[in-house]
């Protein structure tokens, strides 16, 4: 239940970009995809790692995929969704391949803990944004650019939304297991009430569409598309390794600070990137909801194969998912809430020293305030390096965050050219 919000806004985020209009993949598809992977890539992590995870797509990493679709369409490439994920299919093998090698380590090593949590941070404000945008809270305004949309009282999109937002953000203070999910529910009855969306014809029925194959891993393997596999790669180890060690403390499971089996949970994570990618949806990786069935005593992989099996299970609802995802508002408060706990995070950032504090902001307001996860993410990326070498400090940095940053100064140049 503390998962499962990602059924209806997966759907809902992939199938359109951040201005509303189709990326091309369609919703149904996108479904599919994420119960297929969510429940293939969880029932590895219970019965090869042993492990009480569950897997589905990344909240963060969804706006990512997102992000790259429209920026590889801007620069007129056609059908771009199925170049983000040939990235996403190649990153995953990357992460398999450097499971295997047990080369992770010096993967993790190169960025930063600042820019790591500033990365988080940056794409909890967007994701919070991109909520109050779908919930029709903030507006475009010409002389603003932004604004708080003035209606009256009882516009029905600001009834669902904040009624959908505060039963979540209730239920989360309690620390009931479910509150997003309860708050989809509740704002979807609200909307069925107030006659924005109706009931599906069939009660029962599967998703219609696929998207199995349709990757493009030629055109992810350009030089342009280089920055966001690096992108990919690094914000799925990141996420992973957080939320196993998280999880794994809070479940009494940690061994001499190392998580037992940690390498069959990375490869499992990484085989369900992979599989997503070949089924059509974008990251899949650990999720720290998980905490919650450690919470209620699941100690062992049988929590992880229930939840895969759940996943199955809800692909038998496609219907009903497809009637909530149909009407932004609904899923809108699950954004502002997620978001609002990923910027947790801005405590882990080194805020006392200018040369980590600096590019972490970058990241952080880059973010949203371009309406691009890779253009912000770069800023900090560039500038790290940079202001370490005027610090004196510039053998502290990593050599993958130089090569990441010259890579990321030609693609921009590159693009300029471009037009």
């Amino acid at each position: 239940l503390t998962m499962a919000y990602i059924l209806f806004v997966q759907p809902a985020m992939l199938s359109t970009d951040f201005t509303g209009s189709p990326t091309g993949l369609a919703a149904d598809a996108v479904l599919l995809a994420t119960c297929i992977a969510s429940a293939g890539a969880t029932l590895l992590m219970g019965l090869y790692a042993r492990c009480p995870i569950a897997l589905a797509p990344g909240m963060g990493q969804n706006a990512f995929f997102v992000s790259v679709i429209m920026t590889l369409a801007a620069a007129g490439h056609a059908e771009s969704w199925r170049i983000a994920l040939g990235i996403v299919f190649v990153a995953g093998v990357l992460f398999l391949l450097l499971s295997l090698l047990g080369v992770r380590e010096a993967m993790i090593q190169a960025l930063s803990p600042s820019l790591r949590n500033s990365i988080a941070v940056g794409i909890g404000l967007f994701i919070a944004f991109l909520g109050l945008k779908a919930g029709n809270i903030v507006i475009d305004n010409p002389a603003t650019f932004v604004a708080l949309k003035h209606v009256g009282p009882l516009s029905v999109d600001w009834i669902v939304f904040w009624t959908g937002f505060f039963v979540t953000a209730a239920l989360l203070v309690c620390r009931i297991p479910g509150s997003v999910v309860c708050g989809i529910l509740v704002g979807t009855g609200v909307a069925i009430f107030s006659n924005q969306i109706s009931f599906p014809e069939s009660t029962i029925g599967f998703p219609q569409e696929h998207a199995v194959f349709r990757f493009d891993i030629v055109g992810a393997l350009s030089l342009q598309c280089l920055p966001f596999l690096f992108v990919f790669l690094y914000m799925d180890i990141f996420d992973t390794m957080g939320t196993l060690v998280g999880v794994g403390e809070q479940a009494g499971l940690m061994k001499d600070g190392q998580l037992p089996r940690m390498r069959q949970a990375l490869m499992s994570d990484a085989v369900g990137t992979v599989v997503g990618a070949c089924l059509g949806t974008s990251t899949v990786t650990s999720y720290i909801e998980s905490a919650a069935g450690v919470q209620q005593g699941g100690r062992t992989g049988l929590t992880a194969v229930t939840v895969a099996c759940l996943f199955l299970l809800a692909l038998l609802f496609a219907p009903w998912i497809a009637m909530i995802g149909q009407y932004p508002p609904i899923t809108a408060p699950a954004l502002v809430i997620v978001g609002a706990m990923m910027f947790g995070n801005i405590t882990k950032i080194s805020w006392d020293d200018p040369s980590e504090a600096i590019p972490a902001f970058l990241v952080v307001v880059g973010i949203p305030l371009t309406f691009s996860i890779a253009d912000g993410m770069a800023l900090g990326l560039v500038s790290y390096p940079v202001l370490k070498l005027f610090s004196g400090r510039g053998r502290d940095v990593h050599w993958v965050m130089y090569v990441m940053a010259i890579i990321l100064v030609v693609y921009f140049f590159a693009r300029a050219a471009m037009g």
